[in-house]
């Protein structure tokens, strides 16, 4: 099983009624539950370990993970509120507004950890839950001490204008990328981290941190993997974009995806991963990537639809 560590939330966004007024739908959404989503839809067993509320918005959560086969048996459950997103969609991209004020995944704290069972070969982080305590300062501490002995990839989905604590937030992020196996960001993402440059230079960096395989998508160009032998490009799966929404998060499902169906998601086998292996992965990830790109929401595909 892979373990998808982070937010649980409802992103409402915009629609308009039949008699044409303005207002939000409420999706299920969340990096990470998009994430977990577009795995078990992928066919792989998957988990997610989040603060779940005991609200009506976390009975939707609930549905939506149950529907897709991802397991909440590591869930924290609470009666604390849902986290709400308001999107805002310009050009097909996604501008939030966060509440997430004492919230069932801002408050999920380091007692609420659970034991990590045998079968969960790897673990993924990132999202929002990085950005805000106590939640960040829980994950940070799950990924450390699990890091040792399984696999661990971080995307930390960067939103700066959630970001209250800048230093406090690039050291948790430091600390965790120092640890992680395999790292994927968005090129802005990369160079909000490590300032202007060129994109492998900066990923070759980031990779000497100590990750194995470092991802960073380039929207509608393509991706890059590199690690310490590669840097392997794929152009990005050409499509009418719907919305962005949820499109790194199916990415980075489609990476893991690809690396375990070819037995590859282990930390010796990543070590030494061929451009054959690289190539799968991207490629994988971006075709996936464009069919949640073509739909409204977050709407990760099935296998059947890759076909």
């Amino acid at each position: 099983m892979i373990l998808c560590c982070g937010e649980a939330l409802i992103d409402m966004l915009p629609r308009t009624t039949g008699d044409g007024h303005a207002c939000f739908q409420p999706f299920a959404g969340g990096a990470v539950f998009n994430t977990s989503i577009a795995l078990s839809r992928l066919g792989v067993e998957t988990g997610l370990f989040t603060g779940l509320s005991n609200d009506l918005f976390g009975g939707l959560l609930a549905t939506e993970l149950d529907r897709s086969g991802v397991s909440t048996d590591l869930a924290h459950r609470s009666d604390n509120p849902t986290t709400l997103a308001f999107v805002e969609l310009t050009g097909g991209h996604a501008r939030y507004a966060f509440y997430d004020e004492n919230t069932a995944g801002r408050l999920l704290a380091q007692d609420d950890l659970p034991i990590v069972p045998d079968h969960v070969s790897a673990m993924f982080f990132g999202g929002i839950s990085l950005a805000v305590t106590p939640c960040a300062d829980t994950y940070r501490a799950l990924m450390e001490r699990e890091a040792p002995s399984r696999v661990t990839m971080i995307d930390p989905n960067v939103r700066p204008g959630f970001i209250r604590d800048e230093a406090a937030y690039r050291d948790r992020l430091d600390a965790m990328l120092r640890v992680a196996d395999i790292v994927k960001l968005s090129d802005e993402d990369l160079h909000w981290l490590m300032g202007a440059g060129d994109t492998v230079e900066q990923a070759t960096k980031l990779r000497a941190m100590g990750p194995k395989l470092v991802c960073i998508t380039e929207g509608a160009k393509g991706a890059w993997a590199v690690t310490a032998d590669h840097a392997v490009f794929v152009d990005a799966t050409p499509v009418t974009p719907v919305d962005t929404v949820g499109a790194g998060d199916t990415f980075n499902a489609g990476v893991l995806a690809a690396l375990h169906d070819a037995g590859l998601l282990t930390r010796a086998a990543l070590g030494t991963l061929s451009e054959d292996a690289l190539r799968g992965a991207l490629s994988l990830a971006t075709r996936a990537a464009a069919v949640t790109v073509s739909r409204a929401g977050a709407n990760p595909p099935t296998r059947a639809d890759l076909a």
